[in-house]
């Protein structure tokens, strides 16, 4: 039997360790081959293929990135897209394929899956933790480490002169990165997309803060829209799944606490600091177990599905239903975060 294996979307920690775990295990316990799929779904649509083998796994568990590549490629939206899809897996003799990525890449595997009978078994990957079915993906353990060491970082220089330091960290839609950090690194003001924030009321937080001579943190996701306005854009481009790119809310929310305090405010973007280096320990576990659990999945012809941790359990999930939905961060979360702003 030959394997597919791509890895789709932006590129986080944890990625090699998947494509390890599904090759060591794949060779040693059931004698199968792997071919490995160049930069995400575009790999499978132009034929672009790399062996996968033993010896080309080993050394990359502590690796961030990911040796395959990826890019943000939607076959469907492409001319004759799910035929040369099927043309390239037939003519590379691709039994089953693994989709390791996120909402957008995954949803590309459900429908190849449903209706046209790929068979596909998803691996969830995404640094912002909102697939839903799943408790945690790879990559948000190593972000949130990240994030919070920076947030350290910043209550030093913000003592010393006293001003606002708003840190931008990744979340399109869900705030999971920013709440975590923010609690864990001592920030006095979160925001989050699932939460429309008051200007007059993120600035009586800082204003509060500076009356007790402390300089405060505000972390703000990149998907975070003010009460009476729109989301932030980079620019008004967009990617093949219809994405615009994202981040400037730091900036702008400096800008307006500065213009209405009179305080001083600065920002720092972790932006795709965020996403590269090492991955945590935590990280390098959960997408190992992903990986044995995936290759399992297609041993057993169980496609369709998406591996995913609840609890400490590994289960198996319809690729469709954790693509329906998002999963957001709980208002009940975010309230008790709320304890320490101001």
């Amino acid at each position: 039997m030959r394997v597919g294996v791509l890895t789709g979307g932006g590129d986080c920690p944890g990625l090699n360790a998947v494509i390890r775990a599904i090759v060591r295990k794949g060779v040693q316990e059931y004698g199968y081959d792997f071919t490995g799929f160049r930069d995400g779904w575009r790999g499978p649509l132009e034929g672009r293929t790399v062996p996968l083998d033993i010896p080309a796994v080993r050394g990359i568990l502590p690796r961030g990135g990911t040796i395959l590549g990826s890019s943000r490629t939607n076959p469907l939206q492409a001319e004759d897209g799910v035929r040369r899809v099927r043309e390239n897996l037939a003519g590379q003799d691709i039994d089953a394929l693994i989709a390791i990525g996120g909402e957008d890449t995954l949803g590309v595997a459900a429908t190849l899956y449903e209706e046209h009978g790929l068979p596909c078994v998803g691996v969830p990957k995404t640094i912002d933790n909102d697939l839903s079915g799943t408790d945690f993906t790879f990559g948000f353990d190593t972000a949130v480490n990240i994030a919070t060491e920076a947030i350290d970082r910043l209550h030093t220089t913000a003592e010393s002169h006293m001003r606002v330091l708003v840190c931008e960290v990744m979340g399109r839609h869900a705030g999971w990165i920013a709440l975590h950090s923010g609690l864990a690194g001592g920030a006095n003001v979160i925001l989050i997309p699932e939460h429309r924030f008051d200007l007059d009321e993120v600035c009586g937080w800082i204003t509060s803060r500076f009356e007790a001579a402390y300089a405060p943190i505000v972390v703000v996701a990149e998907g975070a829209m003010p009460r009476e306005g729109e989301m932030v854009l980079k620019d008004e481009s967009h990617d093949s799944f219809g994405h615009v790119r994202l981040s400037g809310v730091g900036e702008w929310l400096a800008k307006q606490i500065e213009r209405r305090t009179g305080k001083e405010a600065r920002t720092t973007v972790l932006g795709h600091v965020q996403r590269g280096g090492t991955p945590s320990a935590f990280d390098r576990w959960l997408a190992t177990r992903f990986g044995l659990h995936a290759i399992d999945c297609v041993h057993e012809g169980d496609f369709g599905k998406m591996v995913a941790l609840q609890g400490t359990r590994i289960v198996r999930i319809p690729i469709s239903e954790a693509t329906a939905r998002l999963k957001t961060v709980d208002p009940e979360l975010y309230a008790e975060a709320g304890v320490f702003f101001g």
